[in-house]
C-alpha cells in the first residue's frame, strides 16, 4: 500500500489537524515541531531531513536518486519531476517519494508503470484536496470484472459456523464481499445495509459466509473468513466493480442454519454457503440486493470468476481443482 505524507512546512496547525482526520500515514514538519504534532495525534513525524529532495533537471540527478536509492536513503522527487525519469528510477529502485500539488498529480504518480511511486509526499497548496488524495490513493482498490451468474440450485445444508464481517465502515446499498467455495467463482454478498420489519439495517455488517469459505482480498489475495481479524484490511466491492478497503472491527462466527447456492456463469460453476435468513442478501446485475430467502433459480446475480490456484492467499500457477 502507498504511503502518504502530508508537508506541513511552514507549520500551520490547521493543517496538521486536517492532515490527522485525513488519515495520512506521516506529517512532515520543521524540527522544532515535533512535539507540537505529536500532542495532536499518534502518526509519525518527520522532518524535511529525514529524506534526500532532488530536482530532477539533468541526467546526473536521476543517477544520483537512484545511488541514493539502492543505498537505501529515502529521496523525494521535487515538485515538477516529469513520467520519464521516474519510469527510470521506477524500473531499477523501490522506495522512491515524489511531492505532489494536486489530485491529479497524485494520480499520475500513483500509476506510472502501473506500479506507482512507493510514497506521495503532499504539499501544502494540495490541502483542499487532501481528504480526496487520501480516499482514493489509500482506500480505492481499483475495479474488478463482475459477470452475471444465473442461480442452478438452492439447497438446505444444514447448521454450520457462518461468519459476520462487522467492519468499522458504513457500507452503502449495493456493496459488498465478494467470497465463494474457490477461488475461481465467488459471489458479490451483500452488506446489512437493508432494513424489514423485523431487524433493523447494520450497514457496517456483511454476514459473509462460511468459515472455510475464500474471501478476495485486497492485493489480489484471497483469505479464508475463518482467518479475519480486528484490524483486517478487507476488500469491500460494489456492483459496478469499483473497489475499496474497509477495516475489520469485529468477527462474529456462530452456529446457523445454512443454504448451498450454485450458480453458473459461462461454462463455470460455483457454490459458496450462507446463513439461511431474509438478511443475507446476494446482488443482482442492475446493483439491486435480494435475499436468500428469495432467491430463485434461473435468477441471475453478480459474481466473479477468476483462474483458481492459491496458496497461502497467494496467486499461483498450478493444476488445482476444487470442489
Amino acid at each position: 500500500m502507498k504511503k502518504i505524507i502530508f508537508k506541513a512546512v511552514p507549520f500551520q496547525k490547521k493543517l496538521v489537524t486536517l492532515a490527522l482526520e485525513s488519515g495520512v500515514d506521516a506529517i512532515m514538519v520543521e524540527a522544532d515541531r515535533l512535539d507540537a504534532v505529536k500532542a495532536l495525534g499518534r502518526v509519525e513525524v518527520l522532518t524535511p531531513e529525514a529524506a534526500t529532495r532532488i530536482e530532477l533537471k539533468a541526467k546526473s540527478d536521476e543517477q544520483d536518486a537512484a545511488k541514493r536509492l539502492k543505498s537505501g536513503q529515502m529521496v523525494v522527487l521535487a515538485k515538477g519531476w516529469e513520467i520519464i525519469p521516474v519510469e527510470n528510477l521506477l524500473a531499477q529502485t523501490e522506495g522512491l517519494a515524489v511531492e505532489v500539488e494536486s489530485l491529479d498529480r497524485a494520480r499520475l504518480a500513483a500509476g506510472i508503470l502501473e506500479r506507482g511511486v512507493d510514497t506521495l509526499v503532499v504539499l501544502p497548496e494540495a490541502a483542499a484536496e487532501l481528504k480526496a488524495i487520501v480516499a482514493e490513493i489509500k482506500i480505492s482498490q481499483g475495479r474488478l470484472d463482475l459477470v452475471k451468474a444465473k442461480v442452478t440450485a438452492i439447497d438446505p445444508a444444514g447448521l454450520g459456523h457462518r461468519v459476520c464481517v462487522d467492519t468499522i465502515s458504513m457500507l452503502k446499498t449495493g456493496q459488498g464481499m465478494l467470497v465463494g467455495n474457490s477461488s475461481a467463482f465467488t459471489f458479490l454478498v451483500h452488506a446489512e445495509t437493508e432494513s424489514n420489519p423485523y431487524v433493523a439495517a447494520r450497514p457496517f455488517r456483511i454476514n459473509a459466509g462460511a468459515v472455510h469459505a475464500y474471501a478476495q482480498m485486497p492485493g489480489d489475495k484471497t483469505s479464508y473468513l475463518e482467518e479475519l481479524r480486528a484490524g483486517s484490511e478487507v476488500l469491500v466491492v460494489s456492483a459496478d466493480g469499483s473497489a475499496g478497503l474497509a477495516t475489520v472491527g469485529r468477527v462474529k462466527v456462530e452456529v446457523r442454519p445454512m443454504l448451498l447456492i450454485t450458480a453458473k456463469a459461462g461454462k463455470a460453476t460455483g457454490q459458496i454457503f450462507l446463513q439461511n435468513a431474509e438478511t443475507i442478501r446476494v446482488v443482482r446485475p442492475g446493483g439491486e440486493p435480494v435475499s436468500v430467502v428469495s432467491l430463485k433459480p434461473g435468477d441471475e446475480i453478480l459474481c466473479r470468476t477468476d483462474q483458481a490456484g492459491r496458496h497461502f492467499g497467494m496467486r499461483i500457477k498450478e493444476d488445482i481443482k476444487e470442489a
